[in-house]
């Protein structure tokens, strides 16, 4: 993969294509100023927010590829790869992007809310799809942080201001995900009848003997999403983690072998524990009771 822009601070991106610089750790770009653009497949060690009418046609993130017009945003935190490689073409682009360099927000409310803003960690095909009224109040509390930026640089309180403004759009991007969440994971979505068709292919295809109990990233592949998205799904769905999903479907199925008969070895063996006492560790936590206590009420009920 052959990097063209390496993005290690957060003016980098901006000096590129020619849009103004007006603080040494945040930058806001709007595409209106840059005219036509190159492509660039950058590597980000900032984080940024990208918010844009129409995004390149087969962009690069991670090893995924994302296509969507209409208005989406996508998120960046630094380590991560994305864009899409130079061609030599120009394009003009209809939108707003923000970067932050991560020592800017060291010690803030920003950095201590981080593991909050699942968003970061998410790929591509998972962007946030921006209703009309979404884009509009980013793009105004973008216009605004921008304006702060210019007007008042050197200010002693105008970086207090700029990070209040920042914290504002990540909550807000925060509220749109969960729009989106309980649109896709509503009454009417197939995702936890396909989690469920996976845990029940899993177990049919005999996959426990090689790989052992089936994990939250397993499943989430077979469902072509993140495990941080898939995660936020589920919990909007269910109010529980995929892991609880998954530990109390492992404990419905250990109970109706129990009571068929089969011994502790032989269970533990069909569900993909490594090791017997390892499965009644597994049932005693999640159950209140041993498999042989679980058998014998089983028995007097």
């Amino acid at each position: 993969m052959n990097i063209d822009l390496h993005i290690n601070h957060a003016n980098d991106y901006a000096l590129d294509i020619g849009t103004p610089v007006y603080h040494p750790h945040v930058s806001v770009v709007n595409y209106d100023e840059a005219g036509k653009i190159r492509h660039s497949l950058n590597r980000f060690n900032v984080f940024a927010i990208f918010m844009q009418q129409e995004f390149p046609e087969n962009l690069t993130y991670g090893i995924g590829r994302y296509n969507h017009q209409g208005g989406a945003l996508l998120a960046v935190a630094p380590g991560q790869v994305g864009g899409k490689p130079d061609d030599g073409t120009l394009k003009q682009y209809d939108g707003w992007v923000l970067l932050f360099d991560p020592q800017f927000i060291h010690g803030s409310e920003i950095e201590r809310r981080l593991p909050d803003y699942h968003f970061f960690s998410y790929n591509t095909n998972e962007a946030l799809v921006l209703t009309t009224t979404e884009k509009t109040i980013l793009a105004g509390l973008m216009t605004n942080l921008r304006t702060e930026l210019k007007d008042h640089a050197g200010d002693d309180r105008s970086d207090s201001i700029v990070k209040d403004y920042i914290l504002i759009i990540l909550d807000y991007c925060n509220r749109f995900y969960a729009r989106q969440f309980k649109e896709q994971a509503g009454p009417n979505s197939d995702i936890l009848e396909r989690f469920q068709q996976v845990l029940n292919n899993y177990y049919r295809d005999g996959l426990q003997e090689q790989q052992g109990l089936p994990s939250v990233k397993y499943c989430a592949g077979e469902l072509y999403l993140s495990p941080g998205y898939f995660g936020d799904l589920v919990r909007n769905a269910l109010g529980e983690t995929p892991k609880e999903y998954i530990r109390n479907f492992i404990t419905m199925r250990a109970k109706s072998l129990i009571v068929a008969g089969h011994n502790i070895s032989q269970v533990a063996y069909e569900l993909g524990f490594e090791y017997p006492n390892h499965f009644t560790r597994f049932f005693k936590k999640s159950t209140g009771f041993t498999p042989s206590q679980f058998l014998e009420a089983q028995k007097r009920n």
